[in-house]
């Protein structure tokens, strides 16, 4: 019994500590609050439709996108990442989100990344906007896979409710992990 409870508290600090850890890093934490954010918001995209031209089409046609300019991800044993970004509805920032990841299991490194996810129904933009703390799901799909390869945005992507384009990637993590990751909405 004891040990299981060590085992337990063992694995909440080192989850805190490695969130505590990433979240120090360059991840825009203690910024100039929204207009930093908007700011490397517009930036990404530049150079999202810039090395992607397909996302420009998906763009056109998505109810919502949620732009993560810069998301800090790093582990050993267990790791997170943290990352904050902004909503577009039209061309217009309506609210400010984080991204939370925590992972467990054979994994080492640290990476950057941006990455941006197209709501390509109102039913998901609405369901994503009403929920206290969004978790990327099964019904995800990718437009830009991780070898940073774009993928042509047939009729069959076009119709999935979530697309994901990440892009962008800096440092080296190896790995296999279990991963959970959430969206909330902050006050910048």
């Amino acid at each position: 019994m004891t040990k299981t409870n060590f085992s337990r508290r063992a694995f909440a600090l080192g989850a805190l500590a490695t969130t505590t850890a990433v979240a120090a890093c360059g991840n825009g934490v203690g910024g100039r609050g929204a207009a930093t954010i908007d700011a490397r918001v517009q930036a990404t995209l530049n150079e999202m439709y810039s090395s992607y031209p397909n996302t420009a089409d998906l763009a056109s046609k998505a109810n919502g996108m949620l732009v993560m300019p810069l998301v800090t991800e790093a582990g050993l044993g267990f790791g997170g990442a943290y990352g904050r970004g902004a909503l577009l509805v039209g061309d217009t920032n309506v609210d400010y989100y984080s991204v939370t990841k925590a992972s467990g299991g054979f994994q080492i490194g640290a990476q950057q990344y941006a990455h941006v996810l197209f709501f390509m129904t109102e039913q998901a933009l609405n369901d994503f906007r009403r929920s206290r703390g969004w978790a990327a799901g099964a019904d995800l799909e990718y437009v830009v896979n991780s070898t940073g390869d774009s993928l042509a945005a047939d009729t069959t992507t076009v119709l999935s409710p979530v697309l994901a384009a990440v892009f962008g990637r800096a440092g080296l993590r190896i790995g296999a992990t279990l991963e959970g990751t959430k969206y909330t909405r902050i006050i910048p």
